[in-house]
């Protein structure tokens, strides 16, 4: 089947290279961390200019845990003052924000700014932004066929679509990773089934809005079979 939507309607963005932009910058590894978040903001409201609707971040994994404990606490209060700073441009945009991942473990500060932002963001329709933060996409699995497990559901393929996270979230249409990294660490594993992937060498805090539209041109001249 061609592709005749020429806009992906969800776009995940792996945002990666940013302790590499640092050095190669000669700045302290944290402070890349910083300049992505920022540049994140101007990419993702880019991306809802152009027609995008959902638009997924890859923003603290699961595994992202076993980083010092140092680039940890740096990377969850980074969350915590992102939101604060720039929660207004969304919702000024008309951009509802949601979470994917899991709770246990992140500050009760932290869980109180990313809620807040949910609630105040809610009934916004101009597009989604979807915060994985403390996620994993096998986690994301076994919790949803533990769920149907306690109930005493069948587990088919029907019913973990309809049990995972956030299920009115669709699929995955494309993928972009930035830093030259070709894989996809376990982000949108049940979404991204059929995503189509973009790998580009730039790194995430020099990704701009132009390399996002050479992304998006990228796109719209694939063909999606579907396995057609």
């Amino acid at each position: 089947m061609a592709n005749t939507n020429s806009i992906p309607t969800h776009l995940g963005i792996i945002l990666d290279g940013n302790r590499r932009w640092a050095k190669r910058n000669g700045l302290p590894t944290l402070q890349g961390h910083r300049q992505g978040m920022d540049n994140f903001k101007d990419v993702s409201l880019a991306a809802f200019g152009r027609g995008v609707k959902f638009v997924s971040a890859y923003i603290f994994s699961v595994e992202n845990w076993q980083r010092t404990q140092e680039e940890v606490s740096y990377l969850m209060n980074l969350v915590n003052k992102g939101i604060q700073k720039h929660l207004e441009t969304y919702h000024q945009a008309g951009i509802k924000l949601v979470m994917l991942g899991s709770r246990q473990g992140i500050e009760k500060k932290i869980l109180a700014s990313i809620d807040t932002a949910i609630e105040k963001t809610k009934a916004n329709t101009k597009g989604t932004f979807v915060l994985c933060f403390n996620y994993g996409g096998k986690q994301e699995i076994a919790e949803a066929a533990q769920k149907l497990a306690k109930q005493g559901s069948e587990i088919t393929f029907e019913s973990l679509d309809q049990a995972i996270g956030l299920a009115e979230i669709p699929p995955v249409d494309m993928v972009i990773r930035t830093s030259g990294e070709q894989r996809l660490s376990g982000f949108m594993l049940w979404r991204a089934d059929y995503s189509e992937l973009y790998f580009t060498k730039t790194l995430w805090p020099d990704f701009s809005v132009n390399n996002l539209d050479e992304a998006l041109a990228d796109y719209a001249a694939r063909q999606r079979r579907f396995g057609q």
